[in-house]
């Protein structure tokens, strides 16, 4: 373990944090669905309310069926710690579990089925890396007080960092308020890892014009002193699946469905946030087909999961992936193979935990404060 160099916190590369985790035995990695369903049926059966299955909105079908919650990741959590089962097998990326062994209490388990469920936008803002930055940018302005703001979908260190040096985090939905808790007591904000969401709420809150963004990955493309002359310093991340969508397959849909209307996810690009018609959450996404008119279309721009999802609890509506065929799904969501479900919980029935994810203790303590912070506003 490594400690950083501004803040007193112990941590590691992501890759390295969890290399204990198991991976599938071969016994169980031909199973089909008629064989599996039974078994994971039957273990839920045996456990009881010991257990309980969370499923975010971006995991396949064969997951969110058996699932007792479905939401996005701090929903999942916080259902997670008011259900107070002894196990929290959690089908969404390893940052998520993070924050449910967070929020939960130290008697209950969390579980993460795969070992390679792990957010690649997560893993572009490193806490080892950003303690490097902070320690540049910081001493490129000593007179500013600068505020870190990490997204949720960060790992629970560089959640502690933001914690210890006097910021927080923030979902999708109240990122526009956690800036404005900032600059109530700070000069600047450095916001991590998305991009997007970071200048898509600076639009919202009309300081586009303030927006410089940090390079991590070209040492010659960042300049500290340029940097900090802005009051929104974006860390250069972005969530894989949300950056493939673009202004022209707004266009597109419209085109080719006549009154279609557009809701996107704020982890998009500007140029598409501003051509849909409602931008926001998965929550948000959700709600709004919930609430569409029978016979309406709406075009999703999210992960494709979410939109199959939608279109098989909505029939009503034509709900429709925003890029057609060239739709992703997520690839870290996708290592939660059902499969996976079985194992783990067949294993849990037998008496033996797999895959736990635990968050060191002083993470732990101060990744919470940097959560109880979001709550404030």
């Amino acid at each position: 373990m490594v400690t950083m160099d501004t803040a007193d916190i112990e941590t590691d590369l992501s890759l390295f944090k969890y290399d204990t985790l198991e991976q599938l035995p071969p016994e169980y990695r031909t199973l089909s669905e008629s064989e599996r369903t039974p078994r994971i049926e039957a273990a839920l059966d045996e456990l009881g309310d010991e257990a309980v299955v969370l499923g975010h909105n971006y995991q396949r079908r064969e997951i969110v069926e058996h699932a007792d919650f479905v939401g996005d990741s701090y929903e999942l959590s916080k259902r997670a710690a008011e259900a107070d089962a002894e196990y929290v097998i959690f089908g969404g990326v390893t940052f998520m579990a993070e924050s449910a062994d967070i929020i939960t209490d130290d008697d209950q388990t969390v579980i993460l089925p795969s070992m390679e469920a792990s957010c690649p936008m997560a893993g572009m803002a490193e806490a080892l890396q950003v303690d490097a930055a902070w320690a540049e940018i910081t001493a490129a302005a000593p007179d500013a007080e600068i505020i870190p703001i990490t997204y949720m979908n960060s790992y629970a260190d560089l959640k502690a960092f933001c914690a210890s040096q006097g910021g927080l985090v923030c979902t999708s939905s109240n990122a526009h308020r956690a800036f404005e808790w900032a600059f109530e007591r700070g000069d600047k904000v450095l916001f991590l890892p998305d991009k997007h969401l970071g200048e898509n709420t600076a639009h919202r809150l009309g300081m586009e014009d303030e927006v410089a963004t940090w390079d991590p990955w070209d040492p010659a493309g960042k300049d500290p002193d340029e940097v900090v002359e802005s009051d929104i310093i974006c860390w250069d991340g972005y969530c894989q699946v949300h950056e493939r969508f673009t202004a022209e397959h707004v266009e597109q849909v419209r085109e080719d469905h006549r009154g279609a209307r557009v809701v996107v996810h704020p982890e998009c690009r500007r140029e598409v946030v501003e051509a849909a018609d409602v931008v926001g959450s998965t929550s948000t996404i959700c709600e709004t087909i919930e609430t569409a008119d029978p016979g309406e279309t709406w075009a999703i721009g999210t992960e494709i999961h979410l939109t199959e999802h939608l279109q098989r609890w909505h029939p009503e509506v034509e709900v429709l992936p925003l890029c057609g065929d060239a739709c992703m799904d997520c690839n870290a969501m996708r290592q939660i193979d059902p499969n996976y479900l079985a194992w783990v919980l067949e294993e849990l029935v037998a008496g033996r935990e797999r895959n736990v994810i635990e968050v060191a203790a002083d993470e732990k303590e101060l990744a919470g404060v940097a959560l109880e912070r979001m709550l404030e506003v």
